[in-house]
């Protein structure tokens, strides 16, 4: 007997059933963990196939950097960098650092932030470490980080991650939503 019968289509499921008839659910009481999640977004496009420039106009400068990183430019409302701070605004895209170097790391920072505001995104998450294995004890991407952000115009603000969230090690990133999206769908 052939599970492919083409006179009885239904055959391995009528074997399914069958072999079920004395199949006792297992129930349990545990309630299913809340895991939010992050609404898919397409990848950003390759430079090196489409034969666009990355946009990696930053300047390496001398900028003291303090265990928490906070910034604002002028015009923000207080309320909304407080929100930001303290966790209330999530991320929709996060960015994670850890491990690179600083010119690899530049040049992943430019990609992702071209592709966040390509993409209209209003809160984004840049994991950087707080840079215990370095030389000198010293967070390297940490300083990059605070130098680089406080030089693009989209970006509005940004504040070290709460402590659910990374704490010193990360940075909220609000960005301007200013520009042409790449698609009208809603």
């Amino acid at each position: 007997m052939s599970r492919d019968d083409p006179e009885n289509p239904n055959l391995a499921d009528d074997l399914f059933q069958q072999e079920m008839d004395g199949a006792v659910r297992l129930e349990h009481d545990r309630a299913s963990p809340f895991k939010r999640r992050l609404r898919p977004q397409p990848l950003p496009p390759n430079p090196r196939v489409t034969g666009e420039r990355e946009e990696d106009d930053f300047v390496d400068i001398q900028l003291e950097t303090g265990e928490i990183l906070e910034f604002m430019r002028p015009g923000v409302q207080r309320r909304l960098f407080q929100d930001l701070q303290r966790g209330r605004m999530p991320p929709e895209d996060m960015l994670d650092l850890h491990g690179l170097r600083v010119v690899e790391a530049r040049r992943e920072l430019a990609g992702f932030l071209a592709h966040a505001i390509r993409h209209r995104l209003r809160v984004v998450q840049i994991i950087h470490g707080k840079g215990s294995r370095s030389q000198g004890q010293q967070p390297v991407l940490k300083q990059k980080i605070n130098q680089w952000l406080r030089q693009r115009e989209e970006i509005l603000a940004f504040c070290s991650a709460p402590r659910f969230d990374g704490g010193t090690g990360a940075v909220y990133v609000l960005l301007s939503r200013k520009g042409p999206a790449t698609s009208d769908w809603r």
